[in-house]
């Protein structure tokens, strides 16, 4: 079939769309300019490519030569991937959702030749669509006075929809205030199955950080259990996936059974992260697995040959959701032989994780040694058989046809894995996990990043110049700075700071204290945008709020304090009623209304006696390491500090520093309070 004007495009999601009828463009210049030309509005569609209403809408309606028709006569259209162009999706979600009360993918949203929105919605079936497509060609022709008026009045409210105006209140941070955002998180909790109530159910790492640091500083029990509640019935569910390790992208139901199955590499960066969290808080064995698993998933179908992470696994093979993992009970037992009937009872197969169609969705109940016990069987003997079953299990499935793998490198989803593998390396004291992470880093340092401090969202491909949104800056620096804590290679703090500081001049507006979405070496589209809500991925300014605090704290810069205290002061009033949207913000409350420490680590020894401090949950602290002179150069809160012979731990909050210690349990001890100031 004829290609479009999608060719030579890099994105997975564009090239799915390349021998369509439509006559798809590229957002860029030439598509909107053809529309300023011809006066004819935009049909902006957005997707990703590991979406499965997407795959629906173009199978029904964008093969379809009579809706082409339609949309080629009336219409220019652009297509998006919404992972490549993030500002894009915004402005247009946004407009949606102002228009219909949701949103969702695949968006269609119609704008005029300036971009400006003036209607849009979800998927539609085919004979809905053309009807759409009818009225709105009509109405752009016959009313286009109105629809301006329209396109003007929803442009506007998009705008005004997420700017925070820096305010003047000087209103101190309370514990109160976090008590009251763990109190409302918790009402909307559900302490049976774990995560949110109802259905479907996402995974939301950062609520549950957020209540396991709750739990710690006000010693909140429940908001602990309810934490673990949530990390096992996942760990346990269909969600996770228990042959090869890593999780999808959320249950559509209420017992976490049923995966929407695409999975999504941001979701296994942070979720890795937590439970290597959880596990220095519990030590509960299952959580060790996950991440392990979870890696190997990582490292077998997400990673490129130069170390660095593809963004997806789709949901659908042959045209199918799911269909790569899911089982009949007769192909587990012609795979597994004599071991299958016991393994089908400890994944529930027949049973609970009986699906639709006489298929299976693999999930359990219990680990396996109460399993074992339960079943009169050695736990020994059984977890040697479950882990050869998992084995075989997993070859036979990589004979299938796989999902479809979007192999693009966006920054800042590689950002959350390597924050998630330099976690886990910490967790673990594991150096092949750190190394990993290092060798991402190192590779984003080098292709995605400019020496002045200007950082890509993509890497590869003839397409890769995409300038690097709020979202790629402060989840990139974020991840630095704990490969610097873990690693105690200075550089990757440095660099941190380097791309700090070019948010502060590029990013920053007179209108508010929170940066915009877009820098202004960027394109400007219809409406500037701020991220301000933490959702599956935190809010980026959140996140950059969090970033300069730790920067002010390392390199003793008090104005980068101040902004990020004043950014999360313009937010205060919205935490305590909506918290579940803004649990990261949360995080940065805590470091506010208790002692954070700074834990300056000098002399030899100084990586090797850290571990022990990496080992712990220590969610209020910040370690810098430096075993080296050379090390210790370059960042202030070094100087007068290091000793050639002697390792020595100095813990200080906000510049007031007790009593240098030289082993990690009296530093531990300084950390919670237990010994005296100089």
């Amino acid at each position: 079939m004829k290609a479009n004007n999608l060719k030579g495009q890099s994105s997975p999601y564009l090239l799915q769309h390349l021998h369509n009828p439509v006559n798809w463009y590229p957002w860029g210049d030439s598509a909107l300019e053809k529309a300023r030309r011809e006066n004819k509005p935009l049909l902006v569609s957005i997707g990703y490519s590991a979406c499965h209403w997407c795959h629906v809408m173009e199978r029904e309606s964008f093969m379809d030569e009579e809706v082409a028709y339609l949309m080629n006569k009336h219409f220019v259209c652009i297509k998006v991937d919404r992972e490549e162009r993030p500002d894009i999706d915004h402005l247009y979600m946004n407009a949606v959702q102002m228009v219909s009360g949701h949103g969702g993918w695949p968006l269609n949203c119609f704008a005029l030749p300036d971009g400006k929105p003036f209607w849009g919605g979800t998927y539609f079936p085919k004979e809905q669509w053309m009807n759409i497509l009818s009225r709105i060609a009509a109405l752009y022709d016959e009313n286009h006075e109105d629809v301006r008026k329209q396109a003007d009045n929803l442009t506007q409210g998009v705008a005004k929809s997420s700017l925070v105006v820096a305010g003047e209140d000087k209103a101190e941070f309370s514990r109160q205030s976090v008590l009251a955002m763990a109190e409302n998180l918790m009402q909307y909790m559900d302490d049976k199955e774990g995560g949110t109530k109802g259905a479907p159910k996402f995974p939301l790492p950062n609520n549950h950080l957020f209540l396991m640091h709750v739990a710690q500083q006000e010693e909140k029990q429940d908001m602990l259990k309810q934490a673990v509640i949530s990390l096992d019935k996942m760990a346990m569910g269909g969600i996770y996936d228990q042959i090869g390790g890593g999780f999808a992208r959320y249950a559509t139901d209420i017992h976490w059974k049923v995966p929407h199955f695409e999975k999504m590499l941001y979701d296994n960066g942070q979720l890795v992260s937590l439970y290597a969290n959880a596990f220095k808080v519990t030590g509960n064995p299952l959580y060790r697995e996950v991440v392990y698993e979870t890696t190997a998933f990582v490292e077998r179908e997400l990673t490129s040959p130069d170390g660095v992470f593809y963004a997806a696994l789709d949901a659908d093979s042959q045209g199918e959701e799911g269909k790569y993992y899911v089982w009949r009970a007769a192909e587990i037992d012609e795979v597994l032989g004599d071991d299958a009937e016991v393994v089908k009872a400890f994944y529930q197969v027949g049973g609970k994780g009986l699906w639709e169609d006489g298929k299976n969705i693999l999930l359990r109940e219990e680990d396996p040694e109460a399993f074992a016990l339960r079943q009169g069987i050695s736990p020994d003997d059984f977890r040697t058989t479950l882990e050869r079953a998992k084995a075989r299990l997993l070859e036979a499935r990589q004979k299938r046809v796989a999902p479809g793998l979007d192999n693009k490198v966006l920054t800042s989803w590689n950002a959350l894995m390597i924050q998630g593998l330099a976690d886990a390396a910490a967790a673990f004291d594991d150096r092949d996990l750190l190394n990993k992470a290092r060798r991402a880093a190192d590779f984003l340092l080098a292709h995605a990043m400019e020496a002045h401090g200007a950082l890509y969202r993509t890497t590869g491909g003839e397409n890769q110049k995409i300038d690097g949104f709020l979202e790629d800056y402060a989840l990139f620096a974020q991840a630095l700075i704990r490969l610097y804590e873990v690693s105690g290679q200075k550089h990757y703090v440095l660099q941190a700071k380097k791309l700090a500081a070019f948010v502060l001049e590029h990013f920053s507006t007179a209108e508010s204290s929170l940066f915009v979405f877009s820098s202004d070496q960027s394109e400007a589209l219809a409406a500037p945008y701020y991220e301000l809500f933490d959702n599956v991925i935190p809010a980026s300014n959140s996140v950059m709020a969090r970033v300069l605090f730790y920067l002010a704290h390392l390199f003793e810069e008090p104005a980068w304090g101040q902004r990020s205290s004043q950014m999360l002061r313009d937010m205060l009033d919205k935490l305590d009623k909506y918290s579940s949207s803004f649990t990261n913000w949360g995080i940065l409350l805590m470091h506010h209304t208790r002692p954070f420490h700074t834990v300056v680590i000098t002399g030899p020894d100084a990586t090797a006696k850290a571990r022990e401090l990496h080992a712990r949950f220590l969610p209020d602290a910040i370690v810098a390491v430096a075993d080296t002179e050379q090390a210790a150069a370059e960042l202030p809160l070094f100087a007068n500090r290091f000793e050639q012979d002697k390792t020595m731990f100095h813990v200080c909050t906000m510049g007031h520093c007790k009593m240098p210690v030289e082993n990690p349990t009296e530093a531990l001890q300084q950390i919670n309070g237990a010994m005296p100031s100089d």
